[in-house]
């Protein structure tokens, strides 16, 4: 056995931070807005405005770093401001490649900057390294991808995807929201940045909003994204962050539980009357099974999507007939969630009618098996 401490070892110690003045093995909130000065108008301490970053953010922030193998991590107050700082250090004019399928706010946000022409914007699909590379250009500043593909859990190869970004000398921006750092070390892979709404795994509790983005070095563009996420206050509050570290605390045998339910219920779910198909890239005939293998080392998420039979209407009943999923937004937390994905991104949305959305939580995988077995026969019987 190795006498070098884990990266979950390392995180679990930063965390705690033993409070040196009572002994206190988890660290105190610190939600003071303004600090002291003495009576020659010094600091009494390091900090004198929360706004940048307050001591609670500062102690998340290094283990979020620590977590991501980054000199350097901001925390924001939800994973859409972190998106919106990297598309602000984008020049006017500058060219942006994001998929045709991620998460649809980013999407929105990404369109509606183009609407605006405050950028120019193209979509590819997600692991479509020949479009992008076609689509790539002098000018493209910026590529956005997001692997796994929400909600297709489609695989996109981050290290080509580098490749082909830096060949134009573009910056690399992933989403990592569903392959967190326990797993996925994207920034190790090539990404110049990453993101991670924290409101989901980081967290895992459905009680935080918040977003994370770590660099891979401190350059320009993420001194830019500094000024941006001071001076626009994009910043989470003290509780919240406290609460993300409750969090990040239990993040490695929480992901493992929830990836290995996902497998059980993807793998028991092929081939089940009333399914169309099971999308998983934990199942080897997932199209980007191979590279999330290499990419996903500790389980390949708690995420999972059905095609039901039946269409649009057939996806709306299953939804609805489940009693252990809640019908929610949102994931990765500690309940299993379920959604029909099309009303809730719209009728432009690339999703299929039929798609509905699987969170895999803590419960037991053959109480979540029956629950989603039930759904079925009530859907059918309508």
């Amino acid at each position: 056995m190795s006498n070098t401490p884990t990266r979950t070892t390392f995180t679990v110690q930063a965390m705690h931070a033993i409070d040196q003045i009572t002994g206190a093995v988890i660290p105190p909130i610190q939600p003071a807005t303004t600090y002291a000065r003495g009576s020659d108008n010094q600091l009494i301490g390091e900090q004198d405005y929360r706004r940048p970053s307050g001591p609670t953010e500062k102690q998340a922030a290094k283990v979020l770093a620590m977590l991501e193998d980054a000199p350097e991590a901001k925390l924001f107050s939800s994973g859409m401001a972190a998106i919106a700082a990297v598309i602000e250090s984008v020049p006017t004019g500058g060219h942006v490649i994001a998929q045709t399928e991620m998460y649809y706010g980013a999407k929105l946000l990404m369109q509606r900057a183009a609407a605006k022409k405050r950028i120019t914007l193209n979509l590819v699909p997600p692991g479509d390294l020949h479009a992008l590379t076609a689509a790539a250009r002098p000018d493209t500043n910026l590529i956005w991808i997001e692997s796994p593909a929400n909600p297709s859990w489609a695989i996109v190869d981050i290290a080509k995807t580098a490749d082909i970004a830096h060949a134009v000398g573009a910056t690399l921006g992933v989403d990592s929201t569903c392959a967190p750092p326990c797993t996925t070390q994207a920034l190790t892979l090539g990404a110049d940045i990453v993101m991670h709404s924290a409101t989901k795994y980081l967290n895992g509790h459905s009680d935080v909003l918040a977003g994370v983005l770590a660099t891979r070095e401190v350059n320009a563009r993420w001194e830019e994204i500094g000024e941006i996420h001071s001076k626009t206050g994009a910043v989470p509050g003290a509780f919240e962050t406290w609460l993300l570290m409750r969090g990040l605390r239990t993040l490695w045998v929480r992901f493992e539980r929830q990836s290995a339910s996902a497998l059980t219920l993807a793998e028991a779910l092929q081939g089940e009357k009333g399914l169309e198909a099971v999308l998983y890239p934990g199942l080897p005939g997932h199209p980007g099974h191979g590279v999330a293998t290499l990419q996903m080392s500790n389980g390949f998420g708690g995420m999972l999507s059905v095609h039901i039979a039946g269409g649009y209407d057939a996806a709306a009943r299953f939804a609805a007939a489940t009693r252990l999923f809640t019908q929610a937004t949102s994931l990765g937390g500690v309940e299993s969630l379920i959604e029909h994905r099309k009303p809730i991104e719209g009728p432009d949305s690339p999703v299929a009618d039929n798609l509905v959305r699987l969170s895999v939580g803590l419960e037991d995988p053959a109480d979540l098996l029956a629950d989603l077995r039930q759904a079925l026969q009530a859907c059918r019987a309508a």
